[in-house]
């Protein structure tokens, strides 16, 4: 067989390829006088007459046209760049793909199709029967076997490798969406109260593995839709516990009740379009193994930072959770954030799946280890904080009282006006034998919403002047035109000193999100962070949620105070993973801005948190008691100083360069 070869596209002429020879080993003596032309071109060329002839506008690897001659078989184009890109994907030479793509290009004009199952299986068989002549493997093994290690006795994790390759998960089918559900179930579970970090990894690792499998890329919506369960399951079962609240107010159980379904299907909805973006970006961007692993830990970094500030912004659980079991890797965050911790582990997890993939690639090891070493340079660095915070201790630190009530919410929400009134009497009463019990301290404080009457400007706190001693207490106060979630500071002769107002609200709980979707109360919106002094101790107020945000809480460019003084009500969520999360999103912040927090939660977990994350002393959940301590080691960090953002722009311009680095490595 004569093969005529015009190139339409230089790029072809670094590869020495002897199309002739492919040709005639398809086709053997029956056609030796027949002619083939193979015109070489690119995505550009082949994507308009892909579009012309077979009404689907993108490019793709080959196409033949037959004429239905024995002498002039007909034309097969083929594109430089979908080859070279689908190459790197599978980790295997260009030559070897151009071969394959002039055979596939050859059966074709013979008259062999893949429309259905037996069409295409037989034209792969043939394919690989042809391609093993030439001493080409096959290349419609699966992703996973082409593990080059095959064994239990070639390498570590050998035996797992072997397993994983015997695994056939049928593309689009049933088990792939059921795994990639289960996979988001089981990254839920590392977080509080489990604490089952390998499982996270696990999820996470076997979700991208899913996701790289897939041979070829598709679009954006299909993208989206093969992750779906997986982003789905995985914020459903982190995120279940905001709906305990319209269940613990009979009042607003029977007003909200009716809207738990559609939050449900809005959760899971939303978390298929928040957590799908890492997997989609690996997806519909394919270039090499190397690339993947890079790209997948900075988009799904890049998720972790635009959730702190995108619809009022819900930064809960980042992945950088997990570490808080190993102190040395945690107080890393002092550094770098739970942003670059983030961007640590899930570059560790996808460049471990990528190096159990081709584990005898230099570049898979060398990904690998460029996480492992980031991550053992966080210990240090996260050592080295954990050193400076146990030096800093300081007796002299004020005494603090911290009062957790742990009323039912039932009661201490009541709205008849009679029920109310003695409600709110007995609560101050018991506040008040609380308070008073044990050795008298310097500062008292009572969480969120604790106080049962509003506050008003110039107002009077009895409840200090009655226990001669400074308190900080939860209260909602009105200043003649917005009610406001706030936390009232005032002196032991009751006079009140400062009001701090909640600037962060929380939609659907204080606030109503575009003013038609459904929430008990409409609040105004404080100022923003401050720090309050009283005679030589400054703190900075925190109400509820305010401090799962980095940065939200310490001004900028201000001292560091001597604590974080965060009073909450998790009354709403009860015994639910959400406040044992809540105070690990405490802790996390502890770490970050190196100053220890003071946690008055109305129900519980109350607690004395060091600026390590370490926590000193807590009351568990709906125990009624106190809790007397002190904090130490406040202290300037990196993280605090530089910023979430300075972070963020720091992730992309070294994953931006190694993503460089690996494209040009790989297309040489």
């Amino acid at each position: 067989m004569k093969v005529l070869v015009d190139v339409h596209d230089k790029r072809w002429n670094k590869y020495k390829i002897n199309f002739e020879k492919i040709a005639n080993a398809v086709v053997g003596k029956k056609y030796e006088n027949s002619e083939v032309s193979v015109i070489l071109t690119n995505d550009k060329e082949i994507q308009k007459i892909n579009n012309k002839y077979r009404n689907i506008n993108k490019p793709t690897n080959v196409l033949s046209f037959e004429l239905g001659d024995d002498v002039l078989l007909g034309d097969i184009y083929i594109s430089i760049d979908t080859v070279k890109k689908e190459a790197q994907i599978e980790n295997i030479p260009v030559e070897n793909h151009i071969a394959h793509m002039m055979v596939h290009g050859v059966l074709h004009l013979l008259g062999y199709d893949h429309i259905n199952d037996d069409d295409a299986a037989e034209m792969e068989d043939k394919e690989i029967k042809i391609l093993k002549k030439m001493g080409i493997k096959n290349p419609y093994q699966d992703d996973d076997e082409y593990f080059a290690c095959c064994d239990a006795d070639c390498c570590p994790g050998g035996g797992i490798v072997a397993r994983l390759k015997k695994i056939k998960i049928k593309e689009n089918g049933f088990w792939q969406y059921a795994l990639y559900a289960l996979f988001g179930g089981i990254a839920a579970l590392g977080f509080a109260p489990f604490y089952q970090w390998w499982c996270t990894l696990i999820g996470i690792g076997g979700a991208y593995w899913l996701t790289v499998r897939n041979k070829n890329s598709c679009g954006f919506w299909k993208s989206i839709l093969h992750v779906a369960p997986f982003g789905a399951v995985y914020a459903l079962s982190m995120f279940w516990w905001v709906l305990n609240s319209i269940y613990v107010v009979p009042e607003l159980t029977s007003k909200f009740a009716v809207w738990t379904i559609p939050a449900l299907l809005g959760l899971m909805i939303a978390g298929v379009f928040i957590f799908s973006w890492p997997f989609v970006a690996i997806s519909c961007i394919r270039r090499n193994y190397a690339y993947s692993a890079i790209l997948f830990a900075v988009v799904w970094t890049l998720v972790l930072w635009g959730r702190e500030w995108m619809f009022t912004g819900f930064p809960w659980n980042p992945i950088a959770n997990i570490s808080l079991g190993f102190p040395m890797l945690a107080n890393s965050m002092s550094l770098w954030g739970a942003l670059g911790l983030t961007f640590v582990l899930v570059g560790i997890v996808a460049a471990g799946v990528e190096l159990l993939r081709n584990f005898k690639s230099i570049y898979a090891w060398v990904v690998f280890v460029v996480f492992v070493l980031m991550a053992l340079f966080g210990c240090w660095w996260g050592q080295n904080n954990i050193t400076q915070v146990n030096q800093d201790f300081n007796q002299n630190q004020k005494y603090v009282r911290i009062v957790q009530p742990a009323q039912s919410q039932e009661k201490k929400a009541t709205h008849d006006r009679e029920s109310a009134l003695k409600n709110a009497e007995e609560n101050l009463q018991q506040l008040f034998h609380m308070a008073i019990m044990g050795e008298k301290p310097d500062l008292i404080v009572f969480p969120e919403t604790s106080y049962p009457y509003t506050v008003l400007e110039n107002d009077f706190m009895p409840l200090a002047y009655m226990l001669e001693t400074d308190i900080i207490i939860g209260a909602s106060f009105y200043d003649g035109a917005e009610l406001y979630n706030s936390m009232v500071f005032a002196d032991k002769s009751g006079q009140i000193k400062k009001i701090y107002s909640k600037s962060h609200l929380v939609p659907f709980g204080e606030y109503s999100p575009l003013g038609i979707l459904p929430s008990p109360v409409n609040l105004g919106a404080g100022s923003g962070p401050e720090l309050i002094e009283f005679q030589d101790f400054v703190f900075a107020p925190a109400i509820c949620y305010e401090i799962i945000f980095s940065g939200a809480v310490i001004p900028d460019d201000s001292k560091t105070p001597d604590a974080i003084i965060n009073i909450t009500n998790d009354n709403w969520f009860g015994n639910t993973p959400g406040t044992y999360q809540h105070l690990d999103m405490v802790r996390r912040y502890a770490i970050e801005s190196g100053v220890p927090v003071i946690r008055a939660n109305y129900s519980g977990i109350s607690a004395f948190v060091l600026s390590d994350g370490n926590v000193l002393s807590q009351l568990p959940v709906a125990q009624s008691g106190v809790l007397d301590g002190f904090v130490w080691g406040a202290h300037n960090t990196p993280y605090r100083m530089l910023g979430m953002n300075f972070w963020m722009i720091v992730i992309l311009v070294f994953s931006g360069l190694c993503l460089w680095g690996v494209s040009k490595k790989f297309n040489r």
